[in-house]
């Protein structure tokens, strides 16, 4: 028999608790999360949240900043939304107990009417903007709204669980109506049906597609991946950002070092310890993501070397203790005294820019289903997303999703449709566990390989080749055996490679985050990619979404 609610939130991060929190107050609330709920994206933010909160910012500023780094390719009306939208949003979290660090003294950071913030400084930025909590900012974050959440007798928060797939209507005969998703009970091991009014993804990243990533074991596009199967539409996944830095350590497993750190003034340098970034930019270390992580990318495989140096030895260390004390504990757990000794890094997969397309409220191609934070494209990004937009983005749309919602109306009294249960069919245990172990090491390597921050037209159509074989692969053994969370990420994560090798193979140019050799440069139109199940990705003009 299925479960029944008026929202169904996939995802746990800051956009899909933001909406939970609100959506409370409209009606019953669901929130599928695969692993515990405080396990997200989210949780592993470490800058903050940027927003104009001093009085020596603007909004015209924070925009101009967003725009530039978004390489022509930001939709002008949603930058100016999430801008304008901002401070009221972190002044939200605060008030339901974020606590974000605070102004001493002479401090940066100043809102009027409210708390004076301590603002970091981070490339791209032209002011001091991002309110964070030390270095642990999507912690505090996450930890305020699951506490408010779990203070919601109407949010019911469904831990080790996993979507499977999106239920839509059509599938059955009717409308093209999302109406829910089959989810997969891990502890049960079993799938159960979950019927609602509304179904909001909130999924997350996809960095695991890659080899080297930022991002947590749960970032494996599954939001992005089932609403591709459902027909909805996806754009602009050509634009996976890397970050630049990350702990240059087998066993740190790519843990992120904070764009913070270059904006208190560490320095890029070589291995013989010069620095090199003004030979790239004249912005050096604080030029926007995509340049400083193809400009690390450039001198590694000019010299041969595994890593370059960030070195922040040069300030107080009660400095670099006081504003990065995650960062410093973390690298001290590998023999690394940031205070004394330069960092090793180097860039991994850490945001994906593209995902489902949505309107100004976070509505997809598909009635009843809404995407929201990182698994959507709002176009707020851009071909290169501007560091600490991301927490924004995810509790600016949580709310304006919210705020639809709140206008349309339940539907309370109109019964759910009839929908056939999850059947199992001849599907049988597996013993051969090692098949999805197999593939998704060959997946996540091709990818790093041949589709990372430097591409060209030989290596996306090898991609592409190998990738289908891969798909092929995986859908027998999907077939075949019982679904298993691993299975489930692994023929989610071959979908978002799909959707990457595609976008990248339509765009021929090379803008913000998407840089091939073969077409090097900057295209004279202003385009976005966009496929959906069963056409090839093609470009359509900025000026229609």
């Amino acid at each position: 028999m299925a479960e029944t609610c008026d929202f169904l939130v996939i995802g746990s991060g800051i956009a899909g608790l933001s909406f939970a929190l609100e959506a409370s107050e409209l009606g019953s609330v669901v929130v599928v999360t695969k692993r515990a709920a405080s396990d997200s994206n989210t949780q592993w933010a470490q800058g903050g949240i940027a927003a104009v909160l001093d009085e020596n910012d603007s909004f015209e500023a924070h925009i101009r900043d967003t725009l530039v780094a978004g390489a022509g390719l930001s939709h002008e009306r949603v930058v100016e939304i999430c801008v304008k939208e901002g401070p009221e949003r972190i002044r939200m979290l605060d008030a339901i107990g974020a606590r974000f660090d605070q102004a001493h003294g002479d401090s940066h950071g100043k809102t009027e009417g409210h708390a004076d913030y301590d603002l970091h400084l981070e490339g791209g930025h032209s002011a001091r903007r991002i309110a964070h909590a030390g270095d642990m900012t999507g912690r505090e974050i996450e930890r305020a709204l699951l506490d408010a959440v779990r203070k919601k007798a109407n949010v019911t928060l469904l831990e080790e669980h996993m979507a499977v797939d999106l239920i839509t209507l059509a599938k059955f005969g009717g409308p093209e109506v999302c109406a829910g998703a089959y989810v997969l009970d891990v502890a049960a091991n079993k799938v159960i049906t979950v019927l609602s009014r509304s179904t909001v993804l909130a999924s997350g990243g996809a960095g695991k597609v890659y080899l080297y990533t930022t991002n947590p074991d749960v970032a494996t596009g599954d939001g992005v991946a089932m609403a591709y199967r459902a027909g909805a539409e996806i754009a602009n996944m050509e634009f996976y950002q890397f970050h630049p830095t990350a702990l240059f350590n087998p066993a740190a497993k790519s843990f992120l070092i904070s764009e913070a750190l270059r904006g208190e003034g560490a320095i890029l340098r070589r291995l013989d310890g010069t620095p090199f970034m003004a030979d790239y930019d004249p912005r050096k270390e604080l030029a926007p993501r995509d340049i400083v992580a193809r400009a690390i990318d450039h001198e590694m495989k000019r010299s041969g070397a595994d890593h370059v140096w960030l070195d922040i030895t040069h300030q107080p260390a009660d400095l670099v203790r006081e504003r990065f004390p995650g960062i410093h504990a973390e690298c001290l757990r590998f023999g690394i005294d940031i205070t004394t000794d330069k960092i090793p890094v180097v860039p991994a997969a850490h945001y994906m820019c593209g995902g489902v397309s949505t309107d100004l409220e976070g509505r997809t191609s598909i009635p009843g289903l809404w995407a929201i934070g990182e698994c959507a494209h709002t176009g707020l990004h851009g071909a290169n997303r501007l560091a600490s937009n991301s927490l924004l983005e995810g509790v600016v749309f949580a709310h304006r999703a919210a705020l639809a919602l709140a206008k349309t109306g339940r539907d309370g009294d109109k019964p759910f449709p009839d929908v056939p249960d999850w059947d199992v069919g001849r599907a049988a245990a597996s013993d051969e566990a090692v098949i999805i172990t197999q593939s998704w090491d060959e997946l996540r390597r091709l990818m790093w390989n041949y589709v990372g921050i430097v591409r060209n037209d030989k290596r996306l159509r090898r991609a592409a080749r190998r990738i289908a074989l891969l798909q092929e692969e995986i859908a027998e053994y999907y077939w075949q055996h019982f679904v298993t969370r691993d299975l489930l990420e692994l023929r989610n994560i071959a979908t978002v490679a799909e959707l990457v090798v595609a976008c990248a193979a339509a765009r021929k140019e090379s803008r913000g985050l998407h840089f091939t050799t073969d077409h090097p440069e900057l295209g004279a139109r202003l385009v976005r990619s966009v496929v959906k199940r069963g056409v090839p990705a093609h470009m359509v003009p900025l000026a229609t979404t």
